[in-house]
């Protein structure tokens, strides 16, 4: 089977949830997918060790200035005609594929629970992005129950075209116990002592000036306890900045932009707790990551986060400002309640691996493309 796939979001520098999706899945799918040939459509040039050089794997670079999905990647589509073809972090060409099957991943409604926190633009892409793309494709893979439940609700997705496939978590994600290398990422980030952490790009939707507003109640719990936060700052982030001031909180929350990957479990693993108060999650990754580095985790009650955390987790409704204060100062006072999380969470992303996501997935692109 020729298995064509929309790689242009793999190669995205500073990658998020859906960007860090689409590089894992399009690995997982050649590593377990030997028995298939692989078309990888490109906007530009990848880097040449982005993805194994194999014999059933192409590469093919689409050079279109402007539109380049549309105009560039669904003619050439249509006219190679690949078996199947699989979308897994962006939206099916318009006006569709056919006679192709085409296979998409919806990854997040949140934009129609909380259309104020989004940019108009924005929103009105992602809705008719998202509804285009779900009613094209042959098989809809959803990464959560919430978000099957959001596409046959919100969208009037039919309920039987879609496969719900958990993504997985990046097996780099380990504790990491060396005191030296803990000192040393605290004293390149200016963090001088023990940490509350989010990692996320600072948006109104991942709901941190209540997080800030928690932090508030608890910063006098233990000496020279900071809020780090870490991710870009997006449209709705400059609300988070404004509340640190008007709390008079500049020297307590620390805001250290993007973090590289390779940093990421030593940052998480520093944590004495991560907090996720996020109002909505097609796909809670950084919850998950930080129990794979052993950090206990507070997070929303809402959407996908329940799914993916079950136990291992302290919960709260987002809205609840004196909850979420209350339940990171648990986690911070009562080391005995922080191991048992700790020990819960290690089995808890047992459950979520590239390996299994991967192989789930190569059977949706199999299923498609026989119906």
């Amino acid at each position: 089977m020729l298995i064509g796939i929309d790689a242009s979001r793999a190669t995205v520098a500073q990658r998020t949830g859906t960007e860090g999706y689409s590089l894992h899945i399009i690995n997982g799918l050649i590593k377990h997918g030997g028995e298939h040939c692989f078309r990888l459509y490109f906007r530009d040039d990848p880097p040449q060790n982005l993805f194994p050089q194999q014999d059933n794997l192409e590469i093919r670079v689409i050079h279109q200035a402007r539109l380049w999905t549309h105009k560039g990647l669904g003619p050439v589509v249509r006219r190679e005609r690949p078996d199947v073809f699989f979308v897994p972090a962006h939206v099916i060409p318009w006006p569709d594929v056919n006679p192709v099957s085409a296979v998409v991943t919806a990854h997040d409604l949140g934009y129609l629970h909380y259309p104020a926190k989004h940019p108009l633009s924005e929103r009105l892409y992602l809705d008719w992005s998202t509804r285009h793309s779900a009613r094209t494709a042959r098989r809809v893979i959803a990464v959560s129950n919430a978000t099957k439940q959001d596409l046959v609700s919100l969208n009037g997705i039919p309920a039987q075209k879609i496969r719900v496939v958990h993504s997985g978590i990046d097996s780099k994600l380990q504790p990491i116990d060396n005191p030296q290398k803990l000192s040393d990422l605290r004293d390149k980030l200016h963090i001088p002592g023990p940490y509350v952490l989010h990692v996320g790009r600072i948006q109104s939707r991942k709901n941190l000036t209540r997080l800030v507003e928690a932090f508030s109640q608890i910063k006098d719990l233990i000496p020279d306890l900071r809020l780090v936060l870490a991710g870009r700052e997006v449209w709705g982030g400059q609300s988070v900045s404004n509340r640190i001031s008007q709390l008079g909180l500049e020297d307590a929350v620390i805001r250290i932009g993007y973090v590289k990957e390779d940093d990421l479990p030593t940052l998480y693993s520093g944590a004495i707790v991560y907090a996720f108060p996020s109002l909505y999650e097609g796909f809670g990754f950084p919850a998950l990551e930080a129990m794979a580095c052993g950090t206990a985790v507070v997070c929303s009650n809402t959407s996908s986060l329940p799914e993916l955390v079950g136990d291992a987790a302290l919960t709260v409704a987002p809205t609840d400002v004196t909850a979420l204060a209350e339940s990171m100062a648990r986690l911070i006072m009562d080391e005995e309640l922080r191991g048992t999380l700790i020990a819960r969470g290690f089995e808890r992303v047992k459950l979520f691996t590239w390996d299994s996501a991967t192989k789930a997935t190569l059977n949706v692109l199999t299923e498609a493309a026989s119906t």
